[in-house]
């Protein structure tokens, strides 16, 4: 497994990848509203984009024919936008968006609720997989392992009932979008590969309701919950430094 360390200045630089994606995401999220297909989310990244002159990191990559991918209640991931996908009252669409800037990559996602009228489990959740994202990026510092990130995750899903997403994983990102290691959102505290200082890590809690069962529909891409549960996504991407993580994606 080679792990490309990033230098002081590639971070910066990759802060700056983080920055883009955030700021799309902010402006998608205002999208979000009952009546809005995924298509519309779809078309107010791509003009985001092309605003802070950043190219889309996933459009293109192995096949994938979006900017983004809007994943809606029981979609875990990947989901592709649609003009026939209308978000109504009570939906949550997970929006997973990748940026490119000078050479390096930036990976976030958010979950959001499409409306005001959410289920209190769904609503929960979403609660849930947010704060397993925040336990796990605090358990990142140089001498921390692979297995105390997954464990932070799963300690704080598993004690609310839900499940954690074992078929996808976060990953190493720089100047690729998946580099080495892969990022478990479960595992033992202490085991798995060191934390070196240098790192930078996309660590993606993805969480459902029901089971951890998930299956691929026949477009190749859009992965949802066997059980039909609600499935929530949130994502930053995270330096390891001297000082603990820092979030290149806020």
């Amino acid at each position: 497994m080679a792990v490309v360390l990033k230098s002081a200045r590639e971070i910066e630089q990759m802060r700056r990848a983080g920055s883009v994606v955030r700021q799309v995401l902010n402006c998608v999220r205002d999208q979000v509203r009952p009546g809005a297909t995924t298509l519309d989310l779809e078309r107010a990244a791509e003009q985001k984009l092309a605003e802070l002159g950043a190219k889309a990191a996933f459009k293109g990559y192995h096949g994938y024919p979006c900017v983004l991918c809007t994943s809606v209640n029981h979609e875990v991931v990947h989901g592709i936008p649609s003009a026939s996908r209308t978000l109504r009252e009570g939906d949550i669409v997970s929006i997973d968006c990748g940026a490119i800037v000078d050479g390096f990559y930036g990976d976030s996602a958010i979950t959001v609720p499409v409306g005001t009228r959410i289920d209190p489990t769904t609503r929960k959740l979403l609660e849930a997989t947010e704060s397993s994202l925040q336990a796990a990026i605090r358990a990142v510092r140089p001498g921390a392992t692979l297995g105390d990130i997954g464990a932070a995750v799963q300690e704080v899903v598993e004690a609310e009932g839900f499940s954690v997403v074992r078929d996808f994983v976060g990953h190493g990102i720089g100047t690729r979008m998946h580099e080495d290691p892969q990022v478990p959102n479960y595992g033992e505290r202490g085991r798995g590969m060191k934390l070196r200082e240098g790192m930078v890590l996309a660590i993606e809690p993805m969480v459902n309701v029901g089971t951890a069962a998930v299956e691929v529909l026949d477009d190749g891409w859009t992965a949802v919950t066997r059980d039909g549960s609600m499935s929530a996504h949130f994502e930053h991407t995270v330096a390891v430094t001297a000082d603990g993580a820092a979030i290149l994606t806020m």
